[in-house]
C-alpha cells in the first residue's frame, strides 16, 4: 500500500512527512531524528512509523494526537529499556494523519501486518481462515469451502477454526439439505445423477431431479440451519415426516427421519457451553516463562465453529492487556469480527476498539468482559485452553531447544541453530527440474520461508544434480548479499542440511567458497545401506562421516527436515509438470489471448492443426484478423 491511503478509505485532508536523521548510532542520533520531525508534526490523529538508517520500519504506532504521543520518545529517562533500544535505532519518521483515532487504528493493524516491525507484537498465525460460501450466482446454489477474498456473490459462513471443521460441517449439509457441491462445469455437462445422489448427498439439480423453487427451499433451510435456527429446520423435517407417513409414503418418511437423525448428531458434536450466545468470538490470554498464549473459540449460531491457538511474537516488557488489544486488530485484519466479542481482560482505549472494529464491519461491535453468567463460563473454558494451549507450546520448545543443542554439539556449531535451511531437488529424467528449499528453528518449520526454484541456466544438464544444487545456492546466497549483506535480517542459515552424499556436499561446499561465504556449515543427510530410513549418514565437508542410534531424538528431527524438503521438492516439480501437461504451444504466440486462442481451436481442433495450417487458412477462421493470422503463422514458420 501507499504512504497516503487511498481517498475512497480516508477523507482527503491528509498528508505525509519523511524526515531523514542523522547516522550516528546511539540514542542521541535517535532522539535528534525524532525532534527533527517533531518541528513540522501537527497535533492531530494519526500513524507514525520509526525506521532505522537502512529504512527498515521498527515500530508502527497510532496516536490521537501525534505531536504529544511523538514526543514521549525523546523522554529517554521515562521508557522502557525495549523502547530505549528502539529509539537508538531509529534515523527516519514516516508520519501519516487521520481524520479519527479509529481511522489511526485501522491503518495501524495494516501497516504492522505488512512491515512486520520488530518492536510491535506480532501475529505470527496469519494463515487465512476457511468460510462456507452458499453462491447466489447461479440457479441451483452451490455450497463449498472458501478461502482469501470474498468476492464471489453469495452467503459467506465463518470464520472456522480450520477445514477440518469446514469438511464436517459441509458433509452435514450434504445429508441434511441434499445441496450441490460441483462445479459449475461439471453441473453443465451432466447427463445422468453422480455417484452423490445415489448415496443420498445431492438432489442431482443437475439432470432435473428437483426443481428450482424446491431446490430454493432447500437452500433456505441450510441458511437457517448455519445462522443457529436448528431448531425450526428439525421443526419443519418432523412435520414433513409426519405428513409423509401419513400418507403412506413409508419410503419419504425414511429420508426425513435419516436428515433428522444427522441434524440431531450433528447439534450434538457442536454443542458447546454457550447458552445465550448466538455469535460471539471469544479470547482469553495465557502468559507464563515470557511466551503469551491467546486462544480463540468462535461461536455462530449458538455452534461450536472450532477454537485456535496464537502464540504473538514480540511480547517481551509489553502488558498483556496491550498485548491482546494489538492482536485482536491485526486478527480482525482479514476476519470478519462477531457481533460480540468476549475477551478475558479490560482492555485499554475499548471503547475506540469498538469503534474501528464496528467501522470495519459496518455494523455494531461489542466488546465485553463478562463477570458471571454462562458467557463467564465460556471464557473461562477459554482461559483453561489457553493454559493448556500455552503448556503444550513451552513442553514443545523446551523439547526443540535441548534438540537444537545437540544439533550444535553434533555438527560443531558455535551454538543451537536459529534458521536451518534443507535443499532438495527433483527431476524426472531431467525433465520439470526444480530446485527446493525449506527453513526450520526454534518454533517448528517456517513455511513462509519456504522457497522453489525453476532451474532456468541453460548450462545445466539435464538431470545434473550438482549442477541444479549450485544453480539453486548461487541464486539463493546472491540474493541474500544484495538485500542483506550485513546479516542483520535473521535470513541468513546458521546451517545448511543438504538432502545428498558426498559428492552433493563436496559441490555445495563448493559453491559456497567460490561465493565467498565462509562461515555457514554445511551437511549432507544420506539413506545408509538399502536406503533404510534410521540408518542415515551424515557428511561434513572434510569427508568426516557420522551416525546416530536409531532412537535419538536427533535423528528423528533432522530426518523430518529432510523428508519437509523431500515432499516440497516433490509438490513442486509435480506442479510444474501438470502445468506442462496442460500448456499449449498457443500460449507462446505473442498477441494470441484466451478468446482467440479458443477460437483457433474450435476452428482446427488441436494445436497441431493450428501448427501446419496455411495463412489462408488462418484468415479464414473466425475472429482472426489478418494481422493475428500473420503472426500466428510468422510464429510457427519463421524461415518462411
Amino acid at each position: 500500500m501507499n504512504d497516503t491511503p487511498t481517498p475512497d478509505r480516508f477523507n482527503e485532508e491528509r498528508a505525509a512527512y519523511t524526515v531523514r536523521g542523522s547516522d550516528v548510532p546511539d540514542i542521541e542520533a535517535g532522539i535528534a531524528a525524532i525532534r527533527n520531525v517533531l518541528k513540522t508534526l501537527p497535533a492531530r490523529p494519526g500513524v507514525y512509523r520509526m525506521q532505522d538508517a537502512r529504512g527498515d520500519v521498527l515500530y508502527v504506532g497510532k496516536a490521537k494526537a501525534l505531536k504529544a504521543r511523538v514526543t514521549n520518545y525523546t523522554q529517554v529517562a521515562r521508557m522502557p529499556r525495549r523502547l530505549s533500544r528502539m529509539v537508538a535505532q531509529t534515523r527516519s519518521m514516516t508520519i501519516v494523519t487521520t481524520n479519527t483515532e479509529a481511522e489511526a487504528l485501522l491503518l495501524e493493524a495494516q501497516l504492522i501486518k505488512r512491515y512486520r516491525p520488530p518492536y510491535n507484537v506480532l501475529l505470527r498465525d496469519d494463515k487465512s481462515f476457511p468460510f462456507i460460501l452458499l453462491r447466489s450466482d447461479h440457479a441451483f446454489a452451490r455450497v463449498q469451502l472458501h478461502r482469501g477474498a470474498r468476492r464471489s456473490k453469495g452467503d459467506y459462513f465463518g470464520p472456522f477454526a480450520g477445514a477440518g471443521q469446514v469438511r464436517k460441517t459441509l458433509n452435514a449439509l450434504q445429508k441434511l439439505f441434499l445441496l450441490r457441491s460441483c462445479t459449475d462445469s461439471f453441473f453443465a455437462n451432466r447427463t445422468r445423477p453422480c455417484l452423490l445422489h445415489q448415496i443420498r448427498r445431492c438432489s442431482a439439480p443437475c439432470v432435473g431431479k428437483i426443481g428450482e423453487e424446491e431446490y430454493a427451499d432447500l437452500v433456505g433451510d441450510a441458511k437457517a440451519f448455519l445462522q443457529g435456527k436448528s431448531t425450526q429446520v428439525q421443526q419443519k423435517l418432523g412435520g414433513l415426516m409426519t405428513v409423509a407417513a401419513e400418507s403412506m409414503d413409508f419410503e419419504l418418511a425414511a429420508i426425513y427421519r435419516d436428515r433428522l437423525k444427522a441434524l440431531t448428531y450433528i447439534q450434538g458434536a457442536q454443542a458447546i457451553n454457550a447458552e445465550g450466545v448466538a455469535d460471539a468470538d471469544v479470547f482469553a490470554l495465557a502468559c507464563k516463562g515470557g511466551t503469551v498464549g491467546i486462544q480463540a473459540f468462535f461461536i455462530r449460531g449458538g455452534a461450536n465453529w472450532g477454537h485456535r491457538s496464537f502464540f504473538p511474537a514480540h511480547t517481551a516488557d509489553v502488558p498483556e492487556d496491550e498485548v491482546l488489544a494489538s492482536f485482536l486488530m491485526q486478527f480482525y485484519e482479514d476476519v470478519p469480527p462477531a457481533r460480540l466479542v468476549l475477551v478475558d481482560r479490560a482492555l485499554p482505549e475499548a471503547d475506540l476498539l469498538c469503534e474501528a472494529l464496528s467501522a470495519r464491519a459496518e455494523r455494531k461491535v461489542s466488546i465485553k468482559q463478562p463477570q458471571r453468567g454462562e458467557q463467564r463460563k465460556l471464557l473461562d473454558q477459554a482461559t483453561r485452553n489457553a493454559e493448556e494451549a500455552l503448556d503444550r507450546r513451552l513442553a514443545e520448545s523446551t523439547t526443540q531447544s535441548k534438540i537444537l543443542a545437540e544439533i550444535a554439539e553434533l555438527f560443531e556449531l558455535p551454538g543451537p541453530p536459529n534458521r536451518i535451511e534443507c535443499y532438495d531437488n527433483s527431476h524426472i529424467m531431467g525433465t520439470n527440474m526444480v530446485g527446493a528449499m525449506i527453513v526450520a528453528g526454534p518454533e517448528g518449520f517456517r513455511k513462509n520461508g519456504y522457497r522453489k526454484f525453476n532451474i532456468k541456466r541453460t548450462e545445466t544438464a539435464p538431470g545434473d544434480d550438482f549442477a541444479m544444487m549450485r544453480e539453486v545456492l548461487e541464486r539463493r546466497f546472491a540474493r541474500l548479499e544484495k538485500e542483506d549483506p550485513d546479516r542483520k535480517s535473521g535470513e541468513w542459515p546458521d546451517l545448511l542440511l543438504i538432502d545428498g552424499g558426498k559428492g552433493q556436499v563436496s559441490a555445495v561446499f563448493a559453491t559456497m567458497e567460490e561465493m565467498g561465504v565462509h562461515d555457514i556449515p554445511v551437511v549432507g543427510i544420506s539413506k545408509g545401506p538399502d536406503r533404510n530410513a534410521g540408518r542415515e549418514h551424515f557428511h561434513m565437508p572434510d569427508g568426516r562421516e557420522s551416525m546416530l542410534p536409531l532412537n535419538s531424538p536427533v535423528l528423528f528431527y533432522l530426518q523430518r527436515v529432510r523428508d519437509e524438503a523431500h515432499r516440497f521438492a516433490i509438490g513442486t516439480h509435480r506442479a510444474k509438470r501438470a502445468k506442462a501437461f496442460t500448456a499449449n504451444p498457443l500460449d507462446e504466440v505473442p498477441g494470441i489471448g484466451p478468446a482467440r486462442k479458443r477460437a483457433l481451436l474450435m476452428h482446427f481442433g488441436t494445436a497441431k492443426a493450428v501448427r501446419g495450417a496455411g495463412l489462408e487458412d488462418l484468415q479464414r477462421a473466425p475472429g482472426v484478423s489478418a494481422a493475428v493470422a500473420q503472426a500466428v503463422y510468422d510464429y510457427f514458420h519463421p524461415s518462411g
